[in-house]
């Protein structure tokens, strides 16, 4: 066993490039974020009618994994336990399980099963905090930090006892569903205090043991990658809900990373939120990544009866036909060795260059550095000709005569009406 993971596993994980991110739980029933136990202060009793109601009738984790495969994502990670504590799968741990509900059936393996047949890699998300739990002390994240009774009947609650827990959990996880490529861990915060300064009791790799955690991951799974939400280094980082604005870095070093995004700044199922981003934004932001050596794992959050909401569905299907005619540019894509222009992005991929485009510009794109260098270049959604023009330095600007253009600047002539694709791509053939 060693601390980091198989050089095959980080080629695998950088050449996916983009992924499905699943929410589901029970605050599916109330549709008011994945938080709404947290921000309503509910207690267990308050939460129990969404146990007992919890009846996912038209789950079918094929049509999932079909619908993120035609997306063009590569592998998909699905939350086994968030925050409420409810699993997904027949924990032999605990009885606040998808087992004890009236459904009564294991939901984790015919999504594991559904995804390997579409040939998707498979990520496990588990909450490290667990609001549902007896020994799950209470503190600044907790529903009930504000209860002063259910404080002080909390008092004598054990965080080693529920390691315990997460530990056995995890095992079960890791080992009931065969060959797992991502542990996704949520989440640490040590050293929080309250609002007022108080101590907040914010919990860390001590609590969860993180150290023996991630060591017993590794050996259950020696081929997988771990995220970095341990409060210890892990194998990726994963800024959430922003994009970094330049290649991640670890102490100076570049790291594996991975954005974890939204569709409309939910993760769980949210009827009435309508803050949807465009599939326009949404493939803007796969480019930016990868263009940063980076992955997009984008968020769908399922309906309580275990279906994808349509305008989920809609936006995958947008990102799918975009992603059928540029896939190219982005699957196993690397950073560029050039400077994109302003509002563009390259990536890069043997000795063909991508150039995205993320506003149209009026008749020609000038690229730095690149005369000489480029033998062909082509529109990607269509393989139809972009002519290239280097330009005399010397000559003046006069009407149509284009002046003061570099002798490295590389100027490619695009037709004035923009190709009517999510964002436009240039293929360039380098020498």
């Amino acid at each position: 066993m060693t601390d980091t993971p198989p050089a095959a596993s980080v080629e695998k994980f950088r050449d996916w490039r983009f992924g499905l991110f699943v929410h589901w739980g029970l605050y599916a029933l109330p549709a008011r974020h994945e938080w709404v136990k947290n921000r309503e202060r509910l207690t267990d009793e308050d939460y129990q009618p969404y146990f007992d109601h919890f009846e996912p009738d038209l789950y079918d984790p094929a049509k999932w994994a079909r619908a993120a495969r035609e997306a063009g994502m590569k592998y998909a990670v699905l939350t086994t336990k968030h925050h409420e504590g409810f699993c997904l799968w027949d924990s032999q741990v605990s009885d606040y399980t998808v087992a004890k509900t009236a459904w009564g059936k294991d939901l984790v393996g015919p999504f594991v099963e559904a995804c390997r047949a579409e040939g998707l890699g498979v990520g496990f998300y588990h909450s490290l905090i667990d609001w549902h739990h007896p020994e799950f002390p209470i503190d600044l994240m907790h529903p009930q930090r504000d209860d002063e009774e259910a404080i002080a009947k909390a008092a004598g609650r054990d965080v080693q006892v529920y390691a315990d827990y997460l530990h056995a959990q995890t095992r079960e996880l890791l080992t009931n569903y065969g060959p797992i490529d991502i542990m996704w861990f949520d989440f640490s915060y040590p050293g929080r205090n309250y609002p007022d300064g108080r101590d907040g009791h914010g919990k860390g790799r001590d609590d969860w043991r993180s150290v023996e955690l991630m060591a017993m991951v590794r050996e259950l799974q020696p081929d997988i990658l771990i995220n970095d939400r341990l409060d210890i280094p892990g194998d990726f980082v994963t800024p959430e809900q922003y994009q970094p604005d330049a290649p991640m870095e670890r102490d100076g070093v570049p790291v594996l990373w991975e954005a974890c995004q939204t569709l409309n700044g939910s993760w769980g199922y949210d009827r009435d939120n309508l803050d949807w981003k465009s599939p326009e934004t949404l493939v803007k932001m796969l480019v930016d990544s990868v263009s940063k050596d980076g992955n997009l794992l984008l968020n769908v959050g399922p309906t309580g009866r275990g279906e994808f909401d349509p305008r989920a569905l809609a936006t995958l299907a947008d990102i799918g036909e975009w992603m059928h005619l540029h896939e190219r540019s982005i699957r196993g894509a690397r950073p560029a060795d050039y400077t994109a222009p302003v509002d563009c992005r390259f990536t890069q991929k043997g000795n063909r260059l991508y150039l995205h485009l993320f506003s149209w510009p009026m008749g020609h794109i000038h690229l730095q550095g690149l005369a000489g260098k480029v033998k062909y270049a082509q529109l990607l959604n269509d393989a139809s000709e972009i002519k290239r023009v280097v330009s005399d330095p010397h000559q003046e600007a006069q009407n149509t005569t284009m002046g003061g253009v570099s002798s490295e600047t590389l100027t490619l002539t695009l037709p004035i009406q923009r190709p009517n694709v999510l964002v436009p791509v240039i293929e360039l053939f380098l020498n």
